[in-house]
């Protein structure tokens, strides 16, 4: 088997570091080497993150993993030849490493994608980097850019910043560079990782256990959930387990959907663990629980964008109003929440009404918070995105900002295409409207659309004839849903032979709309279709965080004038008139414009409904 028929069959097979399992889900999403991006903003954003990660050069990638392992001195390759990374992946940071961790699986999912020698060749030269530091660690299989006296202060309950989040980046990013890029030597580092872990882990008594757990540790568990569902190691499922979190997960395990106010990031990587449990050992109630965060979290927590957390924290859902602030939206949240959204997708793809529920969940999540989280001009990114109204979107620096929200960013924005398509057998769900090339085999759909700024998709097969059951959406959103293949009416759902030539058109009805908050009904979001619509307040000329400052973003004050909360009333719908495609004015003069455009100035997503105002909807 040559090296890009592995290629192809271990995307298939695995999908993101998945195989064969005892549980099988009902369906599964089409894999990166399946699904290519066509022109639209969604392929803009990739484009800008590839074009930012492929600047950057391996031996910065690697600076502090060399460092740290002593594999060079300062003269060879530090201080006097290398460039350092800053921020969070300076040589005095406890989480530097994990931007590596996050590229590998970005690179990976982006060569799936295009297929690019030259993402390739940067993905190997990373891997063979990290093979060559964990050589010089010495045979236990250690490998970070840190030494393993963090690991050691975890382990003891010393204060330490999560050293095991950062492991999980770089463990996940390896499985991914073996599964999407067939890359052996990222399996055999993987692998040597595993076996340190089990030795460090293994022997721990019950206390040391959880005094250590109860540091964040990232998705460290799933990751070695998929690593173990590679090597059958049982050690490795030991070590998968030895992460299991009594406090947090037993109770969603029990039925309790009070998630308290704790850390969120730390909290749903958590049940990506019960997740991948599920399906490796047949645990129904790790399915269960994981099924119990989504849904809590997705019907109860999330703001009109998709976000769960303000300044990284959850809240009482009944008090959502008053969190709406210029921290709210942790980028990694919504990441993580997407991740875990495909796993109850494919477990309850059978149920129509489920099957849209979590759709409309992903649609709204990547339209408007991770679409909007990058900036279109300089291609750096948001740690948060806020909902106070006067506030901006702060972006990171190229150099300095190595937030995880910068690391989950990497990932995010070359991962659009994993969502669009997903089948069961020979039945193929379409579930975002997003240009793209679907290749099922011999046979490829295209799809054609301006959504959001029309409700038409269009749908061409070509290749090779298949009979499938075309199963298309109506969403809430959708004031109707028209049907033509090959200009004939027919329904949502169609099984035939379709051969090359076939067209399917479908014309979704859109609307303004307005969405409340959970506590306050004079609190209200304005929408255009699934859209989030956004008004530009003022313009702000640097929009930047100061690199120079400890962790600017988590307390930047946006100093609000206080003469624009006069703008950012209205009666109602009525108040706004259409100006152009996805463009309205309010009666105040304030231009409003999709919330993933609402760039480089201050805006409002909530508004404030002047008393009387009527709730109406406008065609």
């Amino acid at each position: 088997m040559n090296m890009k028929t592995r290629h192809i069959f271990l995307s298939l097979l695995l999908g993101v570091a998945f195989v064969v399992l005892p549980v099988q889900s009902q369906c599964r999403f089409f894999g990166p080497s399946e699904v290519s991006l066509l022109p639209s903003r969604f392929r803009d954003n990739m484009q800008r993150d590839s074009a930012w990660m492929m600047s950057i050069p391996v031996d910065r990638l690697l600076h502090s993993f060399r460092t740290s392992a002593g594999t060079f001195t300062g003269r060879e390759g530090g201080y006097m030849t290398v460039k350092k990374l800053g921020g969070w992946e300076s040589l005095d940071c406890d989480l530097r490493g994990h931007i590596t961790g996050h590229l590998l699986s970005a690179l990976a999912v982006l060569y799936a994608q295009t297929g690019s020698v030259a993402v390739k060749a940067k993905a190997d030269s990373l891997v063979t980097g990290l093979a060559e530091v964990q050589r010089a660690y010495g045979r236990k299989g250690y490998l970070s850019a840190f030494g393993e006296g963090l690991i050691d202060r975890n382990i003891a309950g010393k204060s330490v910043w999560a050293p095991w989040y950062t492991l999980h980046k770089i463990l996940r990013g390896l499985l991914d560079q073996y599964t999407l890029c067939a890359n052996d030597t990222a399996l055999a580092v993987a692998r040597r990782m595993g076996d340190w872990a089990a030795a460090k882990l293994l022997p721990l008594d019950e206390a040391t256990r959880r005094r250590m757990i109860s540091n964040e540790f990232g998705g460290f568990n799933e990751a070695m959930y998929s690593l173990y569902a590679i090597t059958r190691e049982e050690r490795h499922l030991r070590v998968a387990r030895f992460f299991y979190h009594n406090d947090k997960v037993a109770p969603l395990k029990a039925g309790h959907d009070d998630l308290g106010t704790g850390h969120a990031n730390t909290f749903i990587p958590k049940l990506l663990g019960e997740a991948r449990n599920y399906e490796l050992t047949g645990t129904e109630d790790s399915r269960r629980a994981a099924e119990l965060l989504f849904n809590t979290l997705t019907r109860k927590h999330a703001f009109v964008t998709g976000e769960v957390s303000d300044k990284e924290h959850l809240f009482d859902p009944a008090t959502q109003s008053r969190h709406l602030s210029g921290y709210d939206g942790e980028n990694c949240c919504t990441f993580n929440l997407l991740k875990l959204a495909r796993y109850v997708y494919e477990w309850n793809a059978a149920d129509a009404k489920e099957r849209e529920r979590v759709t409309a969940y992903c649609e709204r999540a990547l339209f408007n918070h991770i679409l909007g989280q990058q900036d279109p001009v300089s291609s750096m990114v948001c740690y948060f995105t806020p909902l106070m109204t006067g506030a901006y979107r702060l972006y990171s620096t190229r150099d300095s900002s190595y937030w995880c929200c910068v690391g989950s960013g990497f990932e995010s924005h070359v991962g659009y295409a994993s969502f669009v398509y997903a089948h069961s057998g020979n039945d193929l769900y379409v579930n975002l409207f997003i240009p793209s090339v679907l290749r099922w085999g011999g046979t490829r759909i295209v799809q054609q659309t301006d959504f959001p700024a029309s409700g038409r998709v269009t749908y061409r097969v070509e290749g090779r004839p298949r009979t499938f059951t075309l199963h298309l959406r109506k969403p809430a959103w959708a004031t109707s849903v028209r049907v033509r293949i090959n200009g004939r009416r027919a329904g949502l759902s169609v099984s035939r032979r379709w051969r090359p030539g076939d067209v399917v058109e479908v014309d979704y009805g859109l609307s303004l709309r307005e969405e409340a908050t959970a506590d306050d009904p004079d609190r209200v979001a304005l929408l255009y279709g699934p859209v989030v619509l956004a008004g530009r307040l003022q313009a702000v000329e640097h929009p930047f965080s100061d690199p120079t400052k400890y962790n600017d973003y988590y307390t930047f004050d946006f100093h609000v004038p206080p003469g624009l909360a006069g703008q950012t009333a209205i009666s109602g719908l009525e108040d706004l008139k259409t100006i152009g495609p996805l463009r309205f004015i309010t009666s105040a003069g304030v231009e409003v414009c999709p919330f993933y455009d609402a760039h480089h100035c201050r805006y409002v997503v909530y508004w404030n409904r002047k008393k009387g105002g009527a709730k109406v909807a406008l065609p």
